[in-house]
């Protein structure tokens, strides 16, 4: 028999078909799957990404909505803040979403995209927090790990990957597909 990745491995298991090493697990100790609504986010200052993705054990995933904040370099970093803040709390508003899932800053040897990346994350952060809603993070190298197999995937393999997951056919752009896999790594890795 042909070796399985950990990602088909986990999808089997999700989906209640799961042979090899995952099933091996006794379900006392075993994880239960993920069962809610998800807000991934992808925080960037000028492109943030975000996704809503409805998980029902023994179904397929279902991404409710998924859109990119695109601000213009013309529009000062405090109102790009306050605009992510707003998105944020408008989804939390509109969808019953149980966690929000964000994708951590990634290691920049700039200290000014550094501080940038982390305000933008913090207007996330903060607008979840503000409506009482429970935040995790997640380092882009686990993300991929979790969606596509390994951890050094490209971009383009984690937004086919995600598209063929989530099933719906539509191409998402690089920060909707990024926002969507942080929802995915949640519900893969949440412990019940």
């Amino acid at each position: 028999m042909a070796r399985k990745d950990s990602r088909r491995l986990w999808k089997d298991k999700l989906a209640g078909r799961s042979t090899g090493p995952v099933s091996a697990i006794p379900s006392s100790l075993g994880r239960q799957p993920f069962s809610g609504t998800i807000l991934g986010i992808d925080p960037s200052l000028r492109g943030t990404g975000f996704a809503v993705v409805e998980f029902t054990p023994g179904r397929k995933a279902v991404l409710l909505r998924s859109e990119t904040l695109k601000l213009k370099p013309a529009v000062a970093m405090p109102r790009c803040l306050g605009k992510i803040c707003e998105n944020v709390l408008q989804i939390l508003d509109t969808y019953s979403i149980d966690v929000v899932a964000l994708e951590q800053t990634i290691y920049v040897q700039n200290f000014q995209t550094a501080q940038i990346l982390g305000a933008a994350r913090g207007a996330a952060i903060a607008a979840a927090a503000m409506r009482g809603k429970e935040i995790f993070e997640y380092p882009p190298l686990r993300v991929k790990q979790a969606v596509v197999g390994h951890g050094r995937a490209s971009k383009e393999q984690v937004a086919k990957t995600i598209r063929s997951m989530l099933g719906h056919g539509a191409v998402l752009q690089f920060d909707e597909s990024d926002a969507a896999a942080v929802a995915m790594t949640h519900a893969f890795t949440f412990r019940g």
